[in-house]
């Protein structure tokens, strides 16, 4: 029986990817056992045993390097950990006997995948974003195999390092076609006129909320015929329905606005898309490629090594994408590139195929080739 330990956490983006990995092995090898290692206060303590897998925890977490009171208790706390780390993952590991160990990112990664590493374990690295993790970077010459979702993440790993593009698995909905956008409109209530999508994920994003209200006011004001569903988030549960309620009065009465803290069915909305305006994490970037959508992308600056920049810069040199800092974004900035598209119904239909001519559709395949050959190897050294 194939035994693999995944080791990832921190942020969704760090477990979705390697929840997805599982899925992927578990199509190949039925059988397959799986353990998954983690922090004990991160997302992924609830989260892998939903998906109903056995977790691990270990207690790791990262330094901060804006000094305060507050953080040097952090860093502190930060160094105790580190020196345990090694030992604890070295008893998962132990316990387990795993066949491969799989890092998918997330400080918690660092020490599973060296200990496994230096007790002679295939290991492999899953990196989501366009610039690695530290992580990557750190064990990027002492793991086995580097899956990359993008090729740019190879130039800023040292040169000679041999990497395996696989894409990064998209959530089931998402694959072009699979609903028609005509359709996704009729679900939604929507006739065929234009369709804006916009959202900052669960939690929300404050540079987004702040700016919408401004665009949609646009949209009504000039009686524009343009459907517009936007999700605020946890941030804006308590502001955003007012701001809007201030700019165009009962926007309730609207039936071109749909607008929700969270949105359920973001494939369908996705589907009904012609614009979407959002963050630039990995998993929406690859879920914007797979459903084939131009984009107005946001990064978040608030992310580890401006990961979110660099994943939005793909599309945006591939002319797939409009990338605004949230430092230069405004409401009439947010309207003027939105104008644009607006009356340039041809561009839209550029972006959208750019973004999908940049979708790898064979991720899973490619992913399991990668570790079937870390498996196949082992078992002829065994």
């Amino acid at each position: 029986m194939l035994k693999v330990l995944l080791a990832g956490g921190g942020t969704a983006g760090h477990i979705n990817p390697a929840l997805a990995i599982a899925s992927i092995i578990t199509v190949h090898n039925p059988g397959a056992e799986f353990l998954f290692a983690g922090t004990p206060f991160g997302m992924e303590a609830k989260l892998i045993p939903q998906a109903g897998y056995d977790f691990s925890p270990i207690k790791v977490s990262g330094f901060q390097r804006r000094l305060s009171v507050k953080n040097i208790g952090r860093n502190i706390k930060s160094l105790a950990y580190l020196t345990t780390a090694g030992n604890r993952a070295k008893q998962i590991i132990k316990g387990f006997d795993p066949d491969i160990v799989i890092g998918t990112g997330g400080y918690v990664s660092g020490p599973v995948l060296l200990k496994a590493a230096q007790m002679g374990i295939p290991t492999a690295i899953h990196e989501a974003n366009a610039y690695p993790g530290v992580t990557t970077r750190l064990l990027a010459k002492k793991v086995d195999r580097i899956m990359l979702t993008v090729k740019e993440t190879q130039n800023y790993l040292e040169k000679g390092i041999t990497c395996h593009v696989t894409g990064l698995p998209v959530r089931k909905g998402f694959e072009k076609n699979l609903l028609t956008r005509a359709e996704a409109k009729r679900q939604l209530g929507f006739d065929s006129s234009m369709c804006i999508l916009s959202f900052g994920g669960s939690l929300g994003a404050g540079g987004i909320n702040k700016t919408v209200p401004e665009l949609i006011k646009w949209e009504t004001d000039g009686g524009l015929p343009i459907n517009h569903i936007h999700g605020y988030g946890q941030m804006g549960r308590d502001t955003f329905e007012n701001e809007l309620t201030e700019k165009i009065g009962n926007y309730k009465e609207n039936k071109r606005l749909i607008i929700k803290e969270y949105l359920h069915n973001i494939d369908v909305c996705t589907a009904a898309a012609d614009l979407i305006i959002c963050r630039s994490g990995a998993s929406t970037i690859s879920e914007l490629e797979a459903a084939g959508r131009a984009s107005i992308l946001i990064p978040s600056p608030a992310v580890t090594g401006n990961h979110q920049y660099h994943n939005a810069m793909v599309l945006g040199k591939a002319g797939a994408a409009v990338v605004i800092e949230q430092k230069n974004l405004t409401g009439d900035i947010l309207i003027e590139k939105v104008r644009d598209f607006y009356e340039n119904q041809d561009k839209l239909y550029k972006f959208a195929k750019r973004a999908h001519e940049l979708y790898i559709k064979d991720t899973g395949e490619r992913i399991y080739a990668v570790i079937n050959e870390l498996i196949s190897g082992n078992k002829d050294n065994t």
